[in-house]
């Protein structure tokens, strides 16, 4: 495979060359090799350090956080990749789309859907030590939401630290537009269908997501906190799937469907303008 590494991006800075192979991958739409074989596929903190440096850059750019997403927290999603615990990563504002938005299919390179509850955040949680009462109360309410989830390594071929490093194989998020309070609601029996053009195509459940996606959410909540980066109030958390992810294979519609919680509807268009594959980044 190709290795986007930069004139700057010595061979004996693993970090430097994982961000330059992974920025590189992105920019040219073009997947790259796995960065583990920079960074090795057990070291969370390098792997966190090349995501938070790629960040850095989209921000400098002007892309604005909007959040956070959580992934690997489906046993299903967990088994197809072979990974067994969740990570995070960054959501931008041009990241974002709304119900039926039309997302360009050009800004991906290798797009899966996958069905999730989105929490936005009423105040900030930043008590060390956070949990679910935490989360419970900093909750404004959440919606619906289709994560389009993407790598920028070839094949999907992935360790922890290949999806860490990589955004937690971020794209886009599509949130439905009616808010739904938590009170009274048990979110892990909260059952989950995602349809591609009318065709059910994955099912599952709340209880999927580490139990709960009150209980994902906490533990999202938890590691930021220590890594000196809390939740804030505004955030939008996507706090991961309820069941397998499915392959974007082309132009369609997804429509998820949340028991009690609403629909939204993800439209991939192959005509929509691509604001740039990097976006994904």
């Amino acid at each position: 495979m190709n290795d986007h590494h930069s004139p700057a991006a010595a061979p004996s800075d693993p970090i430097s060359s994982a961000v330059a192979r992974l920025a590189g991958a992105a920019a040219t739409g073009t997947p790259c090799a796995p960065v583990r074989e920079l960074i090795g596929s057990t070291d969370l903190d390098a792997a966190y350090e090349v995501q938070r440096r790629l960040a850095e850059a989209r921000s400098a750019t002007g892309a604005r956080v909007a959040g956070a997403k959580i992934g690997l927290t489906a046993p299903v999603v967990q088994q197809q990749f072979g990974v067994f615990q969740p990570d995070f990563g960054v959501l931008f504002d041009d990241m974002v789309y709304a119900h039926t938005q039309p997302l360009p299919l050009g800004r991906f390179l290798q797009p899966r859907a996958e069905g999730e509850i989105a929490f936005v955040l009423g105040r900030d949680i930043v008590r060390p030590g956070a949990g679910v009462a935490d989360v419970l109360r900093a909750t404004e309410f959440v919606l619906p939401a289709i994560e389009i989830v993407d790598s920028r390594i070839a094949g999907w071929d992935l360790s922890i630290t290949d999806t860490v490093a990589d955004n937690a194989s971020s794209g886009a998020v599509v949130l439905g537009t009616t808010p739904y309070a938590l009170t009274g609601r048990d979110l892990a029996r909260v059952g989950m269908t995602l349809q591609r053009d009318g065709e059910p195509v994955a099912f599952g459940a709340g209880h999927a997501c580490l139990g709960s996606p009150v209980v994902a959410v906490a533990w999202l909540a938890r590691e930021l906190i220590a890594r000196g980066r809390p939740l804030r109030e505004g955030d939008v958390v996507m706090s991961g799937a309820l069941g397998p992810m499915v392959p974007v294979t082309g132009p369609g519609r997804f429509r998820l469907a949340l028991d009690g919680l609403g629909e939204v509807e993800a439209v991939i268009d192959a005509a929509a303008e691509t604001a740039g594959k990097e976006k994904t980044q």
